[in-house]
């Protein structure tokens, strides 16, 4: 999509900008291919600052589900695909190749973690979380879980996936986390919440699950 205002002028588009999800897909597998010689992994979008050419009709639900004009994207390859190529800056989400960048719309965070395993490392406990994008990310220091106030009163976990991305975890896996929880002094405050990888990821104030329960 280009930029308003941008008359009397042609230039080739690189895929972003062009309709249809054949354009987009195609940016984003070229993208992909933009890793140095002989890496492996996602490709480097933390290292690319393209310009910026308007904004995208593509939105992430809640739920994790990737819409495109409106209409849910059904291939799971192609979320993952897209999702490679996702980079967050000043609050806001954009798809990203290294000679452009388009905004999109993600009403929460743009992962799910959907399945949690318990492992054992030299730091004790880790867990180990899987996206709705198929990436396992370790819980520790550098991929944090946060716990953010729900509508309900609840509460809401998130975990740091990469690079101010962020995924939300599933309401099943919360109540696992909460089974497996504990209570700690944190700061002269006793806190319930979540050791893994060394490190202890406060939940809420005891007190206050305590009465909840």
């Amino acid at each position: 999509m280009a930029n308003e205002g941008q008359t009397g002028q042609t230039r080739e588009t690189t895929g972003l900008e062009s309709t249809g999800l054949e354009g987009l897909t195609a940016a984003a597998s070229n993208a992909a291919k933009a890793n140095p010689a002989g890496a492996k992994g996602l490709p480097p979008v933390h290292l690319w600052n393209p310009p910026f050419c308007g904004d995208l009709d593509m939105r992430i639900a809640g739920d994790g589900t990737w819409f495109y004009m409106g209409t849910p994207i059904g291939r799971p390859a192609l979320v993952r695909l897209f999702s490679t190529i996702l980079k967050r800056e000043d609050g806001k989400h954009f798809l990203v190749t290294p000679v452009e960048k388009v905004g999109i719309r993600v009403d929460d965070a743009p992962f799910l973690a959907v399945e949690m395993q318990t492992e054992a490392d030299e730091r004790g406990r880790l867990l180990r979380f899987r996206t709705n994008v198929d990436d396992w990310v370790g819980c520790d220091g550098g991929h944090r879980l946060r716990f953010e106030m729900a509508a309900d009163g609840g509460l809401t976990p998130y975990l740091h996936v990469r690079a101010d991305l962020w995924a939300k975890v599933t309401r099943a896996i919360y109540y696992d986390l909460v089974d497996m929880g504990e209570e700690r002094v944190v700061d002269g405050q006793p806190m319930f919440g979540i050791e893994s990888g060394g490190e202890f990821f406060a939940m809420a104030d005891a007190k206050q699950v305590r009465d909840a329960l």
